[in-house]
């Protein structure tokens, strides 16, 4: 049994504001900014990727930015592109990551792996909130989505050490910025999606079917996410309908983080 499919639905929450969207170029951005998107929102594109960030910022409507999100300077242009182009910068979906194969377990693991995974996962995201809420506080409203993973509340034997531990990050510091600045109108959120099926999961498994095997048991629905399932929650995340959600864990993990034994 497939995931109800997105698409289908028309929503028009998001009229008039505009979405930062890095790693928007494929898998959990890209569906995210084909669903900001459709609920009336001005979406930015961030990717480093330039041929198919621009290919999702022309699908749908809106404005591409090379960034790379490891670069304060790229990431501060960023937000000034998409304030000067909409007058707004309303929804920050801090996306971008990576799981590179020489991230495995801690006894293999470099320290170069691990820095260059922090930079990209962690790091990037500092970047994108201190660049973010300037914009949002002169505004009095903004939501910061950030994505963390259900590997920041749960272990796994499986490790990727430095994943794990910059998707930890992500989690206690979109709590923190969260309960700071509340009380200017902004919101800050750490999604925290279980497995999805992306290219990024799809090559890590291709390579091992074995480890896939392995995580897919977990998983109470017996399935891996879909992109438009975890593009959903970010645009819930993103609107009104979400108002009184802080400075939390959003789990869409199918239940994993619920489960001691699935079915069989």
């Amino acid at each position: 049994m497939t995931g109800q499919s997105t698409e289908e639905i028309v929503c028009r929450r998001l009229v008039g504001r505009t979405a930062v969207i890095t790693g928007a170029g494929s898998g959990i951005g890209l569906a995210t900014a084909r669903r900001l998107g459709s609920e009336g929102a001005n979406v930015v594109c961030a990717d480093i990727d330039e041929t198919a960030g621009k290919a999702a910022a022309e699908e749908v409507g809106g404005t591409f930015v090379k960034v790379d999100v490891t670069s304060p300077e790229e990431v501060e242009a960023l937000f000034k592109t998409a304030f000067d182009t909409y007058g707004s910068v309303d929804i920050a979906f801090n996306n971008a990551g990576i799981s590179p194969p020489e991230d495995d377990s801690i006894l293999t693991t470099g320290l170069e792996a691990w820095k260059r995974v922090q930079d990209v996962n962690l790091t990037s995201v500092y970047l994108c909130c201190k660049a973010a809420l300037p914009y949002m506080r002169r505004q009095g409203r903004g939501s910061i989505i950030n994505t963390a993973s259900f590997v920041a509340i749960m272990g796994a034997a499986t490790s990727q050490i430095s994943y794990t531990a910059s998707k930890g990050g992500v989690l206690a510091m979109s709590r923190e910025l969260g309960v700071q600045f509340a009380r200017e109108g902004i919101r800050v959120n750490a999604l925290c999606p279980g497995p999805v099926n992306t290219p990024l999961l799809q090559e890590l498994f291709a390579k091992d079917p074995e480890r896939a095997a392995r995580r897919l048991v977990h998983i109470p629905l017996g399935r891996f996410a879909e992109p438009t399932e975890i593009a959903a929650a970010v645009a819930f995340l993103a609107s009104d309908d979400s108002s009184f959600i802080n400075a939390t864990d959003f789990l869409v993990d199918g239940g994993i983080s619920g489960a001691y034994v699935t079915p069989l």
